[in-house]
């Protein structure tokens, strides 16, 4: 660990000393609608050396970032991939959890309890053989959680959730360096970083107990060595030796962190042959590829493919549990054949603007869906306004190149492993964070022109009228796109965007309410996903300190469902009666003993996300 924060460390050093400390001030000269010189700000930089002013600005980023992040942070229930996070992090696994029986809540919960006796060992032997993703994050996890103490017996849900949200929150900075190193201009930096900073999808990411966030961040700082690159691919001059160091240890992190990480290292790669196509454009001459400049780019490829080799034996034996993706995978029948393109449109819109659409409410559904409409026919104009200038502009069109062919490679991929290998990516909005801080830079980099056009265009009031819509452009079109991003930001966490998949605690709420008497919550059983399911249930018992006591069945079932159908007949028999049967996500024939209760009329009744349920009354005989 602490080789890897020296290393860090010395990364961050040296990309900082490539900013100069007195570059050209953030703030543009004048208001382009009004010409009037901005005084307050004018007045605050005669004061305080450039510097202290980025420094200031990047820490008001930071702080709105972190405020945002850890907002209602344990106010929505953990759902199942984040107990899969919670129990292997702590070193534990879900095989202590018993099967076709009656359990009480405390049982199944068992896997929630710190273990002393756990190490870093058990926890990457537990993830290499019973799940599908490599262990760095979960290291960091057990070292993180550690420092919190137990909520009730069970690992805090704040300690678990902490960690992503401040790792979410240092992508701000990386996003301010990345903009800023990419374009030479902190004015693109402070924008990067003010929009991710308020970004529905880094909130969406950054809250939950999930490794998201931390690949994000591995993303974010290899596109920043793959800029270095491009300058020096360019200038036809050899990469810096640390600079290739610290790719390829960053690209190792991000393979350790999530194995998608990986279709980052694809685009990245991408990227390099169209540069090579533009050198070859300019030269004809072969020979420029076997140059200094390329030699130690092809030795950061291949040290990348020798780290991502580590992982190969792993990864395919994780293929023998495709059980744990099936969600991903599928046929496309019909409509279904469109439905990645709008999944697809629908992350890449709420990471910039998601207002309450999710909500229940009609009444809250059609205005914000509205507004939201209105917003982005105003706003998608401007925005490719400002990329389509910075094209135009010599010394920042490679740049503008590199981050496009970042987010259109990635986006080919995701339909190629859709519609190709009937793997549908775009159904996880989250893995999107494979390309997520391009689009923030290419977003930083398109506002930088509305707030401060470039030299061309002053005094060319039409031309830079025309970057703005409907009488709103220059800081106040930024300003208001900041605005909505914030308005959004707070959307999500009030759960009412990005809504959690499941909701137990509503589901308990319903028992509550509807049975008086003993109840028995059964599910059928494939992997620890289901076991996750009933985890929350049992949960939101347990913080709700309820006297109620339910059991908990989960019939286990490999390829024949009436395994599940044998499990619970023979558990009905043996619980005295009466009791309330609820029946979750419970798939496979119902059992005869069932027969003999009354089942009730759940039409009625609301639907809970994540949790669909039948509800029989079992009276005495």
């Amino acid at each position: 660990m602490r080789v890897i924060f020296q290393g860090a460390f010395y990364f961050y050093r040296k990309i900082i000393s490539l900013l100069p400390a007195y570059a050209t001030h953030f703030l543009p000269l004048a208001d382009a609608n009004s010409g009037s010189q901005n005084k307050h700000w004018d007045n605050l930089q005669t004061r305080l050396p450039p510097f202290w002013v980025h420094l200031l600005l990047n820490l008001m980023w930071l702080i709105i970032g972190i405020s945002l992040r850890l907002a209602n942070l344990t106010g929505k229930p953990p759902w199942t991939d984040e107990f899969s996070t919670l129990v292997f992090s702590l070193g534990n696994n879900f095989l202590s959890v018993p099967l076709d029986q009656a359990i009480a809540a405390d049982i199944l919960l068992q896997p929630l309890q710190p273990n002393p006796a756990a190490s870093i060992g058990d926890v990457i032997h537990n993830l290499v053989t019973q799940d599908t993703h490599p262990p760095l994050y979960f290291v960091l996890a057990y070292l993180w959680m550690k420092l919190f103490k137990s909520e009730g017996g069970l690992v805090s849900l704040f300690g678990a959730r902490s960690l992503p949200a401040l790792i979410g929150a240092a992508s701000i900075p990386s996003a301010y360096v990345l903009g800023r190193v990419a374009f030479r201009s902190p004015l693109v930096g402070h924008l990067a970083a003010a929009m991710i900073a308020v970004s529905p999808y880094a909130i969406f990411l950054a809250q939950e107990a999930r490794h998201y966030s931390l690949a994000a961040l591995w993303v974010t700082a290899s596109l920043t060595c793959l800029v270095i690159a491009t300058r020096h691919i360019q200038n036809r001059t050899p990469l810096p030796i640390w600079v290739a160091v610290s790719w390829v240890a960053i690209n190792a992190l991000g393979l350790a962190t999530h194995y998608f990480f990986s279709l980052t290292l694809c685009t990245e790669a991408i990227v390099l042959i169209f540069l090579a196509w533009l050198q070859l454009q300019t030269s004809s001459k072969f020979s420029l590829f076997f140059s200094s400049a390329w030699r130690r780019i092809y030795a950061v490829a291949t040290g990348t493919f020798v780290a991502g080799l580590i992982w190969l034996p792993i990864f395919l034996e994780n293929r023998n549990r495709s059980n744990l993706t099936e969600w991903i995978q599928g046929s496309r029948v019909g409509l279904d054949w469109f439905s990645p393109i709008f999944q697809a449109l629908g992350t890449l819109i709420a990471m910039i603007s998601l207002l309450p659409v999710e909500s229940s409410q009609v009444l809250v559904v059609i205005p914000s869906g509205l507004v939201m409409l209105i917003f982005f026919i105003w706003a998608v104009p401007i925005l490719l306004r400002g990329i389509k200038i910075q094209l135009q502009q010599p010394e920042s069109r490679i740049m503008i190149q590199v981050f496009i062919g970042v987010v259109i490679s990635a986006i080919a991929l995701f339909f190629i492993f859709t519609y190709f290998f009937g793997i549908d990516l775009t159904r996880g909005a989250r893995y999107n964070f494979v390309y997520f801080p391009a689009i923030v830079i290419l977003l930083g980099a398109s506002l930088a022109v509305c707030w401060q056009p470039p030299k061309e265009l002053i005094g060319r009031e039409n031309e830079i009228k025309s970057i703005g819509r409907w009488g709103i452009n220059g800081k106040k079109a930024v300003m208001l796109i900041w605005l909505m991003g914030f308005v959004s930001a707070v959307t999500v966490f009030c759960n009412l965007g990005y809504q959690k998949y499941y909701r137990p605690d509503l589901f308990v709420q319903l028992i509550q309410q509807i049975s008086p008497v003993p109840v028995l919550i059964a599910t059928t059983h494939k992997t620890y996903v289901h076991t996750g399911e009933m985890m929350g249930v049992a949960r939101e018992f347990k913080v709700a300190n309820s006297p109620q006591k339910p059991l908990f069945l989960l019939a286990h079932q490999n390829k024949d469902p009436n395994t599940s159908t044998i499990a619970l007949e023979n558990t009905l028999k043996k619980l005295p009666r009466p009791f309330d049967l609820w029946l979750v996500n419970f798939h496979a024939p119902v059992a005869e003993s069932v027969n003999t209760c009354v089942i009730s009329d759940t039409q009625s009744l609301p639907r809970v996300n994540g949790y669909e349920y039948k509800l029989y009354h079992c009276q005495q005989s």
